[in-house]
């Protein structure tokens, strides 16, 4: 069965909602950080850090894109943003889903992902076990 994790934007957040290329420049700005690492380090972490290639298929253009593995380790992770109306304000989200046939691989890179995101917009993480993580300045 499918799991689900979610980024809510919160009142609190750095950016109130997010666009789907917005999303994927963040995956690619993680993905360069990741590989000036490796640089320092002398070696490719990059590869190790994002296994991943950003696809995107014709009909969920606007809707979803997916993360497809470079490595027998990593399958999918399916990546999406969307919205929920409570009561006179609508509040956006991320979410990020493993289908199912995703390894134990595709969990631990979603959860990190999920981590890295909710810290950098300050949002509320929900993650795949229902565990909720808070990088909102609460009071």
């Amino acid at each position: 069965m499918a799991q689900s994790a979610y980024i809510k934007f919160v009142e609190g957040s750095t950016i109130p909602s997010l666009s789907l290329e917005q999303l994927k420049e963040q995956l690619v700005h993680y993905k360069e950080q990741l590989n000036l690492t490796g640089q320092q380090l002398g070696w490719e972490y990059g590869d190790a850090g994002f296994p991943y290639t950003i696809e995107t298929k014709p009909e969920a253009a606007d809707q979803w894109f997916y993360l497809k593995g470079k490595d027998p380790l990593y399958h999918y992770i399916v990546m999406g943003t969307g919205s929920t109306q409570e009561g006179d304000t609508s509040r956006h989200f991320v979410q990020i889903v493993l289908p199912d046939g995703s390894t134990h691989g595709d969990k631990a890179k979603g959860n990190e992902f999920c981590k890295y995101l909710a810290k950098q917009w300050k949002a509320e993480l929900h993650l795949f076990n229902g565990r909720i993580m808070y990088f909102n300045p609460r009071k």
